[in-house]
């Protein structure tokens, strides 16, 4: 891996992982793209734990208000919000699994997180703040992070759908789904670290200045991403986020039917 492809991925997962438009399906892409094998899962580690310093430095306030009052109703929203995430994870871990290994259905996932995005903007504005989700609001949010494993299915988007859609207000929707991102994150990178040491050969051949730079610009990235995000939600303008991953899953679907350079066949 070259330090030019080590902070493109760096860039793009910080951007992804909060931007509604799914990491995991554009790191897909670009290793497909670029046939990049080597020191795979620790440089996904390293990415995670850039994003992962992003997320808490841009969301500073809120996370510090969640540790100083670790039995606020917040944390505990949180905290429920991450059963069924966890449910999900186990569940369906083994088929989660084989949808990275042949992303066969990457395209059809990019469409999904489009008609999400679109809808976003169409939810009618609702009024819950932090304090007034329910629980049932966390159960549902934090579902529909467990479902977002799915390779091109966003996160982020999926998340926030379902706070306005549960009837949070759109500032509210952004930060709960990027405060439930922190544990989220944190859990898999130690289950990616708990891999590497079951079994050191998945170390590859990364070298140092990759992995610094690939770290380095994700962290970079995803703060702004946070910050972006945040912004163009009070606004609704995710609708031009669905019309970037619609092109995308044209690319995936071009390529399946007709080239076949990158993706296991359509049909």
């Amino acid at each position: 891996m070259t330090g030019v492809q080590a902070l493109v991925l760096g860039i793009v997962q910080g951007v992804t992982e909060f931007l509604p438009i799914s990491s995991s399906g554009h790191l897909v892409l670009l290793e497909r793209i670029w046939h990049i094998s080597e020191g795979g899962l620790l440089f996904v580690t390293l990415l995670h734990l850039g994003t992962l310093a992003a997320v808490l430095f841009a969301m500073k306030e809120d996370v510090a208000a969640v540790i100083r009052r670790p039995f606020s109703w917040t944390s505990r929203m949180i905290l429920l919000a991450l059963i069924p995430t966890a449910i999900v994870g186990a569940v369906f871990e083994e088929f989660f699994e084989r949808l990275f290994q042949t992303p066969v259905t990457v395209g059809f996932e990019f469409v999904i997180t489009g008609v999400v995005l679109w809808w976003i903007d169409s939810i009618p504005r609702g009024h819950k703040e932090m304090d007034d989700i329910q629980p049932a609001d966390s159960l549902w949010i934090g579902a529909l992070q467990g479902i977002a494993i799915v390779p091109a299915l966003s996160r982020s988007g999926l998340t926030i759908a379902g706070g306005l859609w549960r009837g949070l207000d759109r500032d509210t929707a952004g930060r709960f789904s990027f405060l439930l991102s922190i544990p989220a994150i944190l859990g898999a990178t130690v289950v990616q670290l708990d891999d590497i040491l079951e079994a050191p050969t998945k170390l590859g051949g990364l070298q140092l200045w990759p992995a610094v730079i690939g770290t380095a610009s994700a962290l970079a990235a995803g703060y702004v991403a946070v910050k972006w995000t945040l912004w163009l939600l009070r606004r609704a303008k995710m609708r031009y986020f669905a019309v970037y991953v619609w092109i995308l899953a044209a690319f995936v679907f071009a390529d399946q039917l007709f080239f076949h350079h990158w993706f296991p066949p359509l049909l």
